[in-house]
């Protein structure tokens, strides 16, 4: 593609060194950076592009894009306000506004994204609809295919709008659901995507070291929304304290969907039951009333299905095709994920005092009577403290034993974290409370203070195969160590 046809709806402020030359790719990181590229002066936290660029022109870079004159090259350089804001618009641009051709749904939310993304592709599959997913664990072209990797919640730009295009061009997939993170949003990663649905799961504390303040979070995520297109679709979680706030941000046009348990909803659940088989609920739509079985636990499933099952209606999708499709789900790796049966250990994701309180409460509803619940978890380094004593206090209050260890400390020392955690607790009791930093040891404790009638929960990082310290990254699965412990294979 030519440079002017690249930039040609671009808002910038000056262009230096102006060859009308050809553009081959897009690269914002100078080590990968190919002859033929434009390289993306992008600013973040810790780093600054324009310091990389020199490097990038090395390694064969065409163009610049900057927020400011890179000095000492002859290569064009299209200035602008913000890199971070407008690598999407040339990302855009450059693979062809690939969304203008797929219907795309977006799926935002503290808690719960992951599991909606999955079971809507699922539903899609279910109505003889190809459906990619593109999320937390990855993206992948069907249900039954293998994931392949993903470095953030939602990719950035240029990898996105690429992933689209060959999700459309070549994989010939006309649907995909995403979950779109509140950086993302804020990062205008997602910025070029046309979406014909937006999903809110809920709305809790997390995120706050970089978004300072729920308001700021709230608003982040309301860019999802604000921006729909005329025809397009919301769907709200009404039960949740912020979803007036997201159906009042909705433009005139677009058709609003609510579900729930409490509040009046479009589609909602009564009569709700759980077992250690799964749940089983009565789910209401248009005054009519649907028996529902999951092989899947916890309020938070409910809540999950209602929101897959109004996107699937508002997607046009009739009600029967939605529950068929969700009869044999078994649920999404490391969230709520059964590893051991006796005593039964669930390993889940639950990183924020809300994920963790509703997984406690799940389960406590299939612990039985004659049994403990004990809860495994600890905090990330690096990231908001604010959450340690929160979560601290949840877990002392829900469960019967609490093992406080690391998660990803990061640059953090973890007794730091550990002391923030415990900072929450009203006492402590060496008799229901455990400190051990290591995470591979604390888990291995369990053995001797967890009986068969026990239900072991280990939460904060479910899926993750990895654990960050300090500089190093190294291999560690909550689920195989779990495994090993108890002396089981994969159930």
């Amino acid at each position: 593609m030519k440079l002017d046809e690249l930039i040609e709806y671009l808002d910038y402020k000056d262009l230096i060194n102006f060859k009308n030359i050809d553009i081959t790719g897009i690269s914002y990181n100078s080590k990968t950076t190919k002859k033929g590229d434009i390289f993306i002066c992008l600013i973040g936290e810790h780093t600054d592009g324009h310091e990389f660029a020199k490097s990038a022109i090395e390694n064969g870079a065409a163009a610049l894009l900057v927020e400011r004159k890179v000095e000492g090259t002859k290569i064009p350089q299209v200035v602008v306000s913000s890199t971070r804001h407008k690598i999407a618009d040339i990302a855009d641009r450059f693979y062809s506004s690939p969304s203008k051709g797929i219907n795309l749904i977006g799926i935002t939310g503290t808690n719960g994204k992951t599991t909606v993304t999955h079971l809507i592709q699922k539903i899609f599959e279910e109505n003889s609809q190809k459906c990619a997913l593109i999320g937390t664990l990855g993206y992948k072209l069907s249900s039954k295919g293998e994931y392949r990797d993903s470095k953030h919640t939602t990719p950035q730009a240029p990898e996105l709008q690429a992933t689209l295009r060959m999700i459309k061009d070549v994989e010939k997939i006309d649907n995909v659901v995403m979950e779109v993170s509140s950086h993302a949003l804020e990062q205008n990663r997602v910025g070029g995507c046309r979406f014909n649905g937006a999903v809110f799961t809920n709305l809790t504390q997390d995120h706050l070291d970089y978004h300072i303040t729920m308001d700021n979070y709230f608003k982040a995520k309301a860019l999802l929304f604000e921006h729909l297109k005329e025809g397009s679709f919301a769907v709200v979680n009404a039960d949740d304290e912020y979803g007036d706030r997201f159906i009042s941000v909705v433009p005139k046009d677009v058709n609003v969907y609510t579900y729930g348990v409490r509040q009046q909803s479009d589609v909602m659940a009564k009569n709700i039951n759980f077992s250690l088989n799964g749940a089983e609920f009565i789910l209401i739509e248009n005054g009519k009333e649907h028996k529902v079985n999951l092989h899947m636990n916890g309020m938070f499933s409910v809540y999950n299905v209602l929101a897959a099952v109004a996107a699937a209606l508002a997607a046009g999708i009739d009600i029967q095709t939605a529950l068929k499709a969700l009869q044999n789900v078994k649920g999404v790796a490391g969230r709520f994920e059964v590893v051991a049966k006796k005593p039964l250990v669930i390993v889940d994701y639950a990183h924020t005092p809300d994920g963790l309180e509703n997984v406690l409460k799940s389960a406590r509803e299939i612990t039985p009577e004659d049994g403990k619940l004990i809860c495994l978890f600890g905090c990330g380094g690096d990231r908001d403290a604010t959450k340690r004593p929160k979560m601290g206090a949840i877990a002392e209050k829900l469960a019967d034993k609490i093992v406080i260890t690391s998660d990803n400390p990061r640059t953090e020392d973890p007794q730091t974290i550990i002391t923030d955690i415990i900072a929450g607790l009203k006492s402590v009791n060496t008799e229901s409370v455990i400190v051990e930093p290591d995470r591979g040891t604390a888990i291995g404790l369990l053995k001797t203070i967890a009986n068969n009638n026990d239900v072991v929960v280990i939460a904060g990082k479910g899926h993750e195969d990895y654990q960050i310290l300090k500089d190093k990254t190294i291999h560690f699965d909550d689920r195989e160590e779990a495994r090993k412990v108890f002396e089981v294979s994969v159930i």
